[in-house]
């Protein structure tokens, strides 16, 4: 079982502040709500300039009580893919694999092969951490320049559902300001890997996309 989110035309020297993102909150029944199921994708450039932030949260619209029992899925690997030439094609991968209550992270690193199979580059890890409980402080490992981190997080995207549909029918010309989040008090479970744009290649810009694979 495969989920992507697509972000393009990332720029390495973008102005501090810029985020990409690529949302989606609702799905087909085979993903939605299992860990498979990827709302959002972000990529940004991080509070050291020299560095890119990316963030994929899956299993959205958790509300805290099903926050505190949600968890990744140890048979179920999320994966940043980075296109570094402009052809649409991964030339670096990110990895993650939960294990035993850690979350392990291989990249970036050429992937063994390209498009929806994948096999877990153990040759190229680059760090760990422990995944953070839900209602604890977050626990971030430093490893090999790379900063990570793995747990439940406030959903941090906004969207004004009830309002669109008013748009949609007809009834609503155009959004509120301000809108009404339809998505706050809900959480997700988040994977953030922070790396120095010198692992992603010389390129100025950079095609971003995540997916989610399932252990076959």
């Amino acid at each position: 079982m495969k989920k992507t989110k697509m972000v393009l035309g990332l720029t390495l020297v973008a102005i501090s502040g810029l985020i990409l993102v690529a949302a989606d909150h609702a799905d087909a029944p085979a993903v939605t709500g299992n860990a498979c199921d990827i709302t959002d994708v972000y990529a940004f450039q991080g509070q050291d300039a020299n560095n890119m932030v990316f963030v994929v949260n899956t299993q959205g619209l958790l509300t805290p009580s099903a926050t505190a029992v949600a968890a990744f899925n140890e048979n179920v690997m999320t994966e940043i893919n980075i296109d570094n030439n402009g052809d649409n094609v991964e030339d670096l991968v990110i990895q993650a694999v939960k294990r035993s209550g850690k979350m392990y992270f291989f990249g970036p690193v050429a992937p063994g092969m390209t498009g929806t199979s994948s096999t877990i580059k153990t040759a190229a890890a680059t760090g760990s951490v422990v995944i953070t409980p839900y209602g604890s402080a977050p626990v971030v490992s430093n490893e090999n320049g790379m900063k990570f981190f793995a747990g439940p997080r406030d959903d941090p995207f906004f969207f004004d559902l009830g309002q669109f549909k008013s748009i949609l029918m007809g009834t609503a010309s155009g959004f509120n300001n301000p809108g009404t989040d339809t998505f706050a008090g809900t959480n997700v479970l988040s994977t953030i890997i922070e790396v120095p744009k010198s692992m992603l290649g010389t390129s100025a810009t950079i095609n971003v996309w995540a997916e989610t694979k399932k252990k076959q």
